[in-house]
């Protein structure tokens, strides 16, 4: 294993990697399939094939345009940040970025100040958790007063605890100092949290102290098994001989809210949690397809049901979408088996026309795929009750891209094609346990890392971000698909079949390649009016505003790869200005912007900033950060006070609707 200072290039290193070992078309081969033709500047097309083939010379053109006061993006009213990267974050002109909660602050009553040198389990699991990656506002008196609801998705030991700050190599401190009390603290600072938050007469936006609303879910916290793997022996363990309740929730990346009032928290790089040996494991073939044990925690080492030799059906308990009510702070959360097993990105979704529910996912993993599920009920409007158990019955789907540019949604369900006995499966829920092998199977096109995926309000149009591939290779370089090691990403554009989102085909396109426009080689596809400023990398999760505009949240971009931070970027989907994108905020140092979610109104943007201060790992010389050596303190700027990964709540001065 090669030795990481932080858990961020930990995932990095297990998302690159892949684990599909299936003979499957990969997108780079589709793409250059499809569009390896003499059409290629036709049709809708034509404005990103047209950004490929231009010049430097064409980009200062468009830039001396925009200084001019020439309008690019029309839809987006703000002036444009600066690119760049420091110990501090920023926000376009007009607008202030107030930190609402950071890492450790109080969140149900009674919990203590926060100290990072007298933590404690118990502290942990009153306070607020750390790495805030999704969020999602759920209105109780509109835009002015909601539920915020927050993913922790994992924890960084070495900026977290002062005694671990003169290690230098992370896999030693994993293995040899992190003791029983900090893992407990790590286990309490992961799952979620519940916020009631308000926006008072100045503007301003806080916590509602003492709400009724609040709570800490941890990976400790008991979780019911529903939907096909329910009660399936491969879900029993000594702790549940019954094999319907779990422990806790790992590594919540992003997710969704629903209709009806809940909050869907997806699970991704579980894998990272287990440790030991598969070697002689009955579900040893299993663990290989989702890279466990991936040996990055040593909580088995305190806790045996990590350890997949003890606990052998431990691991097939995660990898879920987990469906939480807010509401009720009573509720006991769902982990939607039916919905499938695998390394989730995120649950955005959209009531169909026909009434029935569709929820779009991305396996977050080099080389794996796209999945929608469709529900077998409608959506009852009227009695959100009626939804309690909606997403335990419908058909999970995964999908083919066509290099016709067409597509096919293909059905992973028992006794259809070859999920049959004869391959292993002997029920639905062994399909779903085994989703990434079901989809290996059914011929389903290898992806380029796909995250968040996400449907237009407006248009229905579907949008894959695919946050990079550098394992494509020279020999796929083509016209239309001009980079070996495409380092910095695309986005997919997908258009259901007769606007019905249950439909069992589509078509698509690449709406974006991203990467610096200036350098050919690169061959990023942004439209010649973004600025130098406003081209980005990686894309990671997207956020549709009521206007049906898309902002794209990135994770990856540092001074090493694309000299600058991520960020939030505005991206034209429609018209003249398709594919101009514009610099709306920046992050400090080290840290990845998460959670993008704007308020009905559109008059508050909530971001999540996580892990802060850690180190641009592609940089050669950069050194190892620590709790006392972080590459910034941001949000406090204080000695002895670690970073603190953080929302913030952006506003503009004086009122009004965000970039309107």
């Amino acid at each position: 294993m090669t030795t990481t200072h932080n858990k961020s290039q930990a995932a990095e290193e297990s998302e690159n990697a892949g684990s599909n070992g299936s003979s499957n078309t990969t997108l780079g081969e589709v793409i250059a399939a499809r569009f390896h033709r003499r059409d290629l500047l036709k049709g809708t097309l034509a404005v990103t094939a047209i950004a490929a083939t231009v010049s430097p010379l064409a980009l200062s053109v468009a830039g001396k345009a925009n200084a001019q006061g020439v309008n690019t993006t029309p839809s987006f009213n703000f002036r444009e940040i600066a690119a760049g990267s420091d110990e501090r974050h920023h926000v376009a002109e007009g607008y202030d970025a107030d930190v609402l909660i950071s890492w450790g602050d109080k969140v149900l009553p009674g919990a203590a100040a926060f100290d990072p040198k007298t933590q404690t389990p118990a502290k942990q699991a009153a306070q607020f958790g750390y790495n805030n990656d999704y969020l999602g506002y759920i209105p109780i008196d509109g835009s002015r007063r909601g539920l915020l609801v927050v993913n922790h998705e994992y924890t960084n030991e070495e900026l977290m605890f002062p005694a671990l700050s003169g290690r230098q190599d992370l896999r030693n401190v994993r293995f040899k100092e992190m003791t029983r009390d900090l893992v407990d603290i790590e286990m309490m600072a992961h799952g979620g949290s519940v916020l009631e938050v308000a926006r008072g007469a100045n503007g301003k936006w806080s916590v509602v102290d003492g709400s009724r609303f609040a709570r800490r879910i941890t990976a400790e916290t008991p979780m019911e098994i529903t939907g096909p793997a329910a009660g399936h022996d491969r879900m029993k363990t000594s702790y549940d001989p019954a094999g319907r309740m779990v422990r806790g929730m790992l590594n919540n990346c992003a997710g969704a809210t629903t209709p009806w009032g809940t909050w869907l928290t997806c699970e991704e790089n579980f894998n990272g949690y287990f440790w030991g040996t598969s070697e002689g494991h009955r579900e040893a073939a299993n663990l290989r397809r989702y890279g466990a044990p991936g040996n990055w925690y040593n909580w088995g080492q305190h806790h045996e049901r990590f350890d997949v030799a003890k606990e052998p059906n431990e691991a097939n308990r995660f990898g879920w979408v987990v469906e939480i009510d807010p509401m009720d702070p009573a509720s006991v959360p769902k982990k939607r088996t039916a919905l499938g097993r695998f390394k989730h990105e995120g649950a955005a979704n959209i009531i169909n026309g026909d009434g029935r529910f569709v929820v779009y996912q991305g396996d977050d993993e080099r080389f794996d795929y796209v999945y929608k599920f469709v529900t077998e009920a409608s959506v009852d409007r009227a009695t959100p009750a009626n939804n309690r158990d909606i997403l335990d019955r419908g058909t999970l789907h995964v999908a083919r891209y066509n290099a016709d540019g067409t597509g096919q949604w293909l059905p992973l369900v028992f006794g259809q094609g070859p999920l049959t006995a004869a391959n292993g499966f002997s029920s639905q829920a062994d399909v779903v346990i085994e989703t990434r092998r079901a989809a290996d199977l059914l011929g389903a096109t290898k992806m380029d890392r796909p995250e968040d995926v996400e449907a237009s309000p407006k248009t229905g149009k579907v949008y894959v971000l695919l946050t990079n591939n550098t394992r494509r290779t020279a020999a796929q370089v083509d016209a239309a698909n001009p980079r070996a090691e495409n380092r910095f990403g695309h986005i997919v554009e997908m258009t259901p079949n007769g606007g019905d989102h249950a439909a069992s085909g589509f078509t698509w396109e690449v709406m974006l390649r991203c990467g610096d426009p200036a350098i050919a080689a690169v061959g990023a596809t942004f439209h010649p009016s973004t600025s130098k400023d406003g081209w980005f990398g990686m894309p990671d999760n997207c956020a549709f505003d009521a206007d049906g505009r898309l902002w794209i949240a990135t994770d990856g971009n540092a001074p090493s790869k694309t000299g600058r931070a991520d960020g939030v970027w505005a991206l034209e989907t429609e018209g003249p200005a398709r594919g101009t994108s514009k610099l709306f905020y920046r992050c400090p140092n080290g840290a990845e912007l998460c959670g993008p979610e704007l308020t009905p109104d559109m008059e508050t943007f909530f971001v999540a900033i996580q892990h802060p201060g850690e180190a641009d790992e592609d940089d050669p010389n950069a050194k190892p950060v620590t709790f006392n050596t972080p590459s910034t303190r941001w949000p406090d700027f204080k000695d002895g006070v670690p970073p603190r990964p953080s929302i913030v709540a952006i506003t503009r001065r004086g009122g009004g609707k965000i970039a309107v």
